[in-house]
């Protein structure tokens, strides 16, 4: 439009932004399991370090007694909570990814990569945050940039600031309470009509052949014949 090389496809709904052409290139197989794991890394990126929060805060007796001890010994000289430390980490990173972005695409990754790797060395070494906060925030990090579309990540990160809050106050059931307002809310969403949450909003089995999983064509082609 106007000149633009860019075009608008709609409706848009909430599996198109875990889907990408390359799907369609590959075999369903490959493609399916590509699909689950962007799942679970949208998860990942979304609700990791509320969950660390929440159970160094509120529910250490649901983490091992091992591990437990493991996570004591690396925070004793840390002088911030499990909340400021993630708020710290993840302030820093979402620096380092804009600065990579704006920079030239050579200098810009170097300036990711460097900086998140010195950063994160020299807050653990200074005693600023715990060394299993910066291995939760870099995971949480890599994990974003799994999901194909970087305007759907947006939201995503934002919503990640608010449930590290939300699991700071409330620790675990609050962070439930919340995931389940977020699912009310999206399930409200329409884009041009059509439920934001389809097709498992308006559950029918047969519109389940490219959501999650991509069936083989054979049986798309099956499904549009019939």
């Amino acid at each position: 439009m106007d000149g633009s090389p860019f075009a608008i496809l709609a409706p848009a709904v909430f599996v198109d932004f875990l889907q990408s052409a390359e799907d369609y290139y590959q075999s369903f197989i490959y493609s399916s399991i590509i699909r689950i794991l962007r799942y679970i890394c949208l998860a990942i990126c979304m609700l990791a370090p509320a969950i660390y929060v929440a159970l160094t805060t509120f529910h250490q007796d649901m983490i091992p007694t091992v591990l437990l001890l493991s996570l004591s010994a690396q925070r004793e000289g840390v002088p911030f909570p499990a909340f400021i430390e993630a708020m710290i980490m993840e302030v820093v990173f979402e620096i380092l990814r804009e600065a990579g972005l704006r920079m030239p695409r050579t200098v810009g990754q170097a300036v990711s990569i460097v900086g998140s790797i010195v950063i994160g060395q020299a807050a653990v070494e200074a005693n600023i945050v715990s060394a299993v906060m910066v291995i939760v925030v870099a995971i949480t990090a890599i994990s974003s940039f799994v999901i194909p579309s970087y305007t759907f990540a947006i939201p995503i990160r934002i919503l990640r600031f608010a449930f590290i809050g939300i699991a700071a106050m409330f620790g675990v059931y609050g962070l439930t309470v919340g995931i389940l307002m977020l699912f009310v809310h999206l399930n409200g969403l329409h884009s041009f009509g059509v439920p934001y949450l389809s097709p498992f909003a308006n559950y029918k089995s047969s519109e389940q052949r490219d959501a999650i999983l991509r069936f083989p064509y054979r049986t798309n082609k099956k499904h549009r014949k019939n």
